[in-house]
């Protein structure tokens, strides 16, 4: 039965592809049931499986769009709040370099008030060392003058051999 329904294909497809005959078809009471029985089956499947399948995928596209939507809302606020970080960021960098700044500058302003200290603590002693050697240089030269008389008394009665007065 195979063999020959094959063998009237071939032949037919042979007699197309020649361009020969015509193609008969018949519309016998098979390919009214068979339509009849598609008709049924698709009214029984719909709304128990097509229905709710495209129900499923109406639902998953809302979803996938309402998930993108809130993605962007979440980028967007994600990035205001980023803006306003670096925005933050920068106002405390700018604030804590004047700060910095400030704290050099009156470190510095310290500094030249100590060594102006130490300067003139230093002059107040070196003045007072020079003035303690000038007096010791004077109280010295007293001194030697008194004793450079008796000095030069001994040494001339050395070098003369007898006592001078």
């Amino acid at each position: 039965m195979w063999s020959t329904h094959l063998t009237d294909a071939l032949n037919l497809t042979g007699d197309l592809v020649r361009g020969g005959g015509d193609v008969n078809l018949d519309l016998d009471a098979t390919a009214f049931v068979q339509v009849g029985l598609f008709v049924v089956l698709f009214l029984v499947l719909k709304p128990m499986l097509f229905d709710p399948m495209l129900k499923l995928f109406e639902e998953r596209e809302k979803r996938i769009e309402g998930n993108i939507a809130e993605a962007r809302e979440i980028d967007e606020r994600s990035a205001k709040a980023k803006a306003e970080y670096d925005a933050a960021m920068q106002k405390a960098r700018t604030a804590g370099a004047a700060e910095r700044e400030k704290i050099k500058n009156e470190g510095l302003r310290h500094e030249a008030e100590l060594l102006a200290k130490v300067r003139e603590e230093m002059a107040k002693v070196a003045d007072q060392n020079r003035k303690s050697a000038e007096a010791d240089r004077a109280t010295a030269r007293d001194q030697l003058g008194k004793d450079s008389a008796a000095l030069a008394g001994q040494l001339a009665g050395l070098v003369l051999g007898r006592e001078v007065r």
